[in-house]
């Protein structure tokens, strides 16, 4: 999606503090923990994303991280008519619910964690439309949904160095559509991304429908 998140590749919002610990404040535990273990219904992963994505570029651009974790999961559960705005902004439920049984415990947080570790490989039909060796270009046009394709590496001239076979393809998940596409690595060079005449290279794990042949 075309949109604030996408920062990669631009400049002005300074260096990555590589240092920073994962948890500021205590109450950003508490939202990672909430994420982890308590999952939106029939969602996916790309589901969740795009509805950061969704998010006004103020919102995005001025709210810490799990901030961000914590508003999206609010918009999604208010959309599924889990509960209402009302008791988000009461801060209390018009209803409550039994409490379970016993608590799940750090055995139970941790099978549930597992549990999340998805395979995301898909049996193929179609044969791969590219080989190792082949020269590609990404599509450059403008994208409505979720992608993972970023804007720094769109409409540019990559190789295909490996190839995955079929993967869930994210963009198609975001809006509940179970479908996989054959997933590519291409490697850039920095020149042909930033026209900086330098050694390096960038590799990105890519789907078919964002390359044509170069």
């Amino acid at each position: 999606m075309d949109g604030p998140h996408d920062l990669g590749g631009k400049d002005g919002y300074g260096p990555i503090d590589v240092d920073a610990p994962p948890f500021k404040e205590d109450w950003e535990r508490r939202q990672w923990a909430l994420s982890k273990n308590v999952p939106i219904p029939g969602g996916t992963i790309d589901f969740w994303r795009h509805g950061i994505e969704n998010m006004d570029p103020v919102t995005y651009a001025t709210q810490p991280y799990f901030a961000k974790w914590c508003l999206n999961e609010i918009a999604h559960r208010v959309d599924q008519g889990l509960f209402t705005m009302e008791e988000v902004l009461g801060g209390k439920p018009e209803s409550r619910q039994d409490p379970p049984a016993e608590p799940l415990g750090m055995v139970g947080v941790l099978a549930r964690l597992r549990a999340n570790n998805t395979d995301f490989r898909v049996t193929m039909e179609t044969a791969p439309a590219f080989t190792l060796g082949d020269r590609v270009r990404t599509l450059n046009t403008p994208v409505p949904g979720h992608t993972r394709l970023p804007a720094y590496a769109r409409g540019h001239g990559g190789t295909i160095i490996a190839h995955h076979g079929g993967h869930l393809y994210a963009d198609a998940g975001a809006n509940g559509e179970h479908r996989g596409e054959h997933l590519y690595t291409v490697e850039f060079s920095a020149k042909e991304l930033w026209g900086r005449d330098e050694p390096d290279t960038v590799c990105l794990d890519l789907w078919e429908p964002y390359l044509v042949r170069s």
